[in-house]
C-alpha cells in the first residue's frame, strides 16, 4: 500500500482531499517534518523536508501537492486530471491561483491561523496594517476575476469537476478565520459551497489520526 505523508495545512489538505475523493489505496500518515527528531529521516523522503509526499510501493517518493494528485488520478483511471483537451485549461487555472489567489490568501491563512499557533520563541513577525490590506486587496482583485468566470457555471472546466476546482479553492475553506471577503463574491462562494458537498473537500482529516 502507498503512504501518504501529510499535515493539516494548506497543500497537504489538498493532496489528502484528491486521495480520499478518488478512494486511493494509501496509508495516511500524520508528519512533523520539522520536528527535530524526525527531520533527518523525513529528509530521505523529501529533501525539501515538507508534505505532502506520496510513497509508493517499492520505495518511489513522490513529493509536491500537484505531482501527487496527477500521479493518484493516473493510478485511479480518473479524469480529475484532465488528459484530453481541456488538460491546458486545468493548468492554467492551477497557475493563476498559485501565482495569484491563493498567493495573497495563503499569506493571510498564515498570518492568522499558522502563526498564532506557533511557540513564540519561533514565531516569525506578524504582518503589518498596510501589508494585510495590500493582500486583501490582492484577494479582492483575483476573486473578482474567478467570480466573473464563475457566472452561470458550476465548475471551472466545461466538462464538470477537476482538479482546477480543488487547487483554485486551496485556501477558501478558511476563508472566515483567515479574514478572506469569500461574501462579496456570490459565485465563487455558490461554487465552491459546491464543492463543500463533497465529503472529500469538507472534512479531508475526518477519521484520520492526528
Amino acid at each position: 500500500m502507498m503512504k501518504l505523508y501529510y499535515s493539516h495545512n494548506l497543500n497537504p489538505r489538498v493532496a489528502v482531499a484528491v486521495a480520499r475523493h478518488l478512494c486511493s489505496p494509501v496509508e495516511y500518515i500524520r508528519a512533523r517534518p520539522f520536528h527535530p527528531a524526525e527531520i533527518e529521516a523525513f529528509r530521505k523522503l523529501n529533501p525539501n523536508t515538507r508534505v505532502p509526499v506520496l510513497v509508493e510501493e517499492g520505495g518511489r517518493s513522490l513529493w509536491e501537492t500537484d505531482a501527487i494528485a496527477c500521479r493518484l488520478s493516473e493510478l485511479a483511471g480518473s479524469d480529475l486530471w484532465r488528459r484530453d483537451g481541456e488538460m491546458t485549461e486545468m493548468i492554467k487555472w492551477m497557475s493563476w491561483a498559485t501565482h495569484h489567489l491563493n498567493r495573497a490568501g495563503g499569506e493571510l491563512y498564515f498570518d492568522r491561523i499558522v502563526r498564532p499557533a506557533m511557540p513564540p520563541a519561533v514565531a516569525p513577525p506578524g504582518l503589518d496594517a498596510d501589508a494585510s490590506e495590500g493582500y486583501i486587496g490582492d484577494f479582492r482583485q483575483h476573486a473578482a476575476i474567478l467570480d466573473a468566470h464563475l457566472a452561470g457555471r458550476e465548475w471551472l472546466l466545461d466538462g464538470g469537476l477537476s482538479y482546477a476546482d480543488l487547487r483554485v479553492a486551496s485556501c477558501l475553506p478558511f476563508a472566515e478565520r483567515a479574514g478572506l471577503p469569500l461574501t462579496e463574491f456570490p459565485h465563487v462562494q455558490r461554487w465552491h459551497d459546491r464543492l463543500l458537498a463533497l465529503d472529500a473537500w469538507r472534512a479531508p482529516f475526518e477519521g484520520l489520526a492526528g
